[in-house]
């Protein structure tokens, strides 16, 4: 009987030729798993500022301060609104363009 792939590189007490089942941890699968979890929550959380961002300064003004419970002021609000719309935008046009540029790999690979 030969070793499954994923449990190649599992050392265990138990020669190969038995029908004894093991049990990998860690395994290419759960690297896989964990790593498309990693890329969805690399969309998820500047896409999700995004969305809860208000689009009212005084509004980013009083959620800050029920929050924090420090007063900041309307001009100040607006430079944190900017710079939090361009920290969320950055990393999402920076996701967007290596998945388009995978997708035309794939595309020119496939033809």
């Amino acid at each position: 009987m030969n070793a499954h792939p994923c449990c190649g590189g599992v050392v265990t007490g138990a020669s190969c030729k038995t029908n004894e089942m093991r049990t990998v941890t860690g395994g290419p699968h759960l690297r896989k798993f964990v790593r498309r979890g990693l890329d969805s929550a690399r969309w998820i959380v500047p896409g999700g500022i995004l969305a809860l961002l208000p689009k009212c300064p005084a509004c980013l003004a009083a959620y800050f301060a029920i929050g924090t419970g420090i007063g900041i002021s309307i001009s100040t609000a607006i430079y944190v609104r900017l710079a939090l719309v361009v920290l969320c935008a950055g990393p999402l046009s920076y996701f967007a363009a290596t998945r388009g540029r995978r997708f035309l790999a794939r595309l020119a690979r496939s033809r």
